[in-house]
């Protein structure tokens, strides 16, 4: 009975940014070459509240190192130079939205104020 050998890890940088982070991790393959592992680990949650982590891997071999850095470049040139490198918050994501449902708008006395009449054949 053999055992799966297990996979060492020569080299490895972690990066934080937020609910994820992402891990490159230099590892070795069954001929001794190196290969790269990209991880993005993003911290999430169940229904009961408990945390868990989805998990996305790219495997990146030597073969590719050039043109996968070469477009990464590109792009990240792209959007530096179109959005600068000033970080844009979207605050209505990030803030709870309640809904409130009105069940009887009628009731509201500034109900029909949130409203404006338009007569359809004004607009042609």
């Amino acid at each position: 009975m053999t055992t799966k050998k297990e996979i060492e890890e020569i080299f490895s940088k972690s990066v934080r940014s937020g609910r994820r982070t992402y891990f490159f991790d230099v590892r070795s393959t069954r001929a001794n070459d190196y290969y790269l592992t990209i991880t993005e680990s993003k911290r999430d949650f169940n229904e009961d509240g408990s945390p868990f982590y989805k998990k996305h891997k790219i495997y990146l071999y030597k073969e590719d190192f050039a043109s996968f850095k070469n477009a990464l470049s590109q792009v990240s040139e792209f959007i530096i130079k179109e959005k600068g490198e000033e970080i844009i918050s979207n605050t209505k994501y990030k803030e709870k939205i309640k809904i409130v449902k009105d069940e009887n708008p009628k009731d509201s006395k500034d109900s029909e104020s949130n409203f404006t009449e338009v007569d359809l054949n004004d607009l042609s």
